[in-house]
């Protein structure tokens, strides 16, 4: 059946300069989930759109999305979001995280006239997105939401986890939700991925994706698929979610649940195994779920 919206899925956040420091060593990148996701939905050949705002001083940094055929909308802002990301665990689930700009809300105003079959908000500091923005877009198209945005609270210098008041009526709101560990125990009190699942499930979302350094959990249609990640590396390891998380939205187009969680993990494997967006095909998915 053909679709007649301008785009499969139109990602909407902040575009991120972000600076990624491992055992010392520190690298600037350029990150956030518009970023990683966008280019990891056109690898999978889908017709993407990007709202976001940076700084017009990089505007410049938008040109690989625009190079990779993602239709970008780019609002101009008093400065470009950023993160700090330390990595001081072995398997690189937890991390210390220091803002370094914040490029300002978004309005429903602001936004291109653009139709999707899914809108994904994937904020990446607290303060991006409010309730009504979310209510605004649930009233266009199903929404999925990276919690994030939510819960990852400036203070001062740091980045900290903070219970989302709101909660109960922006998941209400929402499509396809995804969280991580860490996420999912601050919201949830339960450290076991499939609990925890199920209890966001409760408040409305009809999906659920959680991912961890073992991999992917999705609570769908009342049942539970979960997808190891296996990569041989974690070089690229910041993105993961952004990846899991997009490329899971993406398969769900076409697919079910189950095989969209399996077929995201292994974008996600291959992802981590070195820095930067997602820039493989389904030949290398395929030979990696066939080994």
């Amino acid at each position: 059946m053909t679709d007649s919206s301008d785009f499969d899925i139109v990602m909407i956040g902040h575009f991120a300069r972000d600076v990624i420091v491992v055992d010392g060593v520190r690298t600037e990148a350029c990150g956030g989930g518009v970023y990683y996701g966008s280019l990891a939905l056109r690898q999978l050949g889908l017709r993407v759109g990007v709202a976001t705002r940076v700084h017009p001083d990089d505007l410049r940094l938008l040109d690989e999305l625009d190079r990779a055929g993602v239709a970008v909308h780019a609002d101009a802002a008093p400065a470009t979001s950023g993160i700090e990301n330390t990595y001081d665990s072995a398997d690189m689930e937890r991390r210390t995280c220091r803002p370094l700009g914040f490029a300002g809300p978004f309005r429903l105003d602001d936004l291109p006239n653009w139709s999707a079959r899914v809108y994904v908000a994937t904020p990446i500091i607290a303060g991006e997105f409010d309730l009504a923005f979310v209510e605004g877009l649930a009233r266009r198209s199903p929404v999925a939401l990276d919690v994030q945005g939510f819960v990852r609270v400036r203070d001062g210098e740091q980045l900290i986890f903070k219970d989302w008041p709101e909660m109960a009526r922006g998941l209400s709101l929402v499509t396809y939700l995804k969280v991580d560990q860490a996420e999912a125990e601050l919201l949830t009190g339960d450290s076991d991925p499939v609990a925890a699942a199920k209890k966001l499930a409760d408040y409305g979302p009809r999906e659920i994706i959680l991912t961890r350094s073992a991999g992917v959990t999705v609570w769908a249609e009342g049942e539970v698929t979960q997808a190891p990640f296996r990569p041989r590396s974690l070089a690229g390891r910041t993105g993961r979610g952004d990846t899991c998380f997009s490329t899971y939205l993406g398969m769900r187009l076409t697919c079910p649940p189950d095989r969209a969680a399996q077929v995201a993990a292994a974008i996600t494997t291959l992802k981590q195994e070195r820095p930067g967006p997602w820039r493989g095909t389904m030949a290398d998915v395929e030979a990696l779920l066939g080994s």
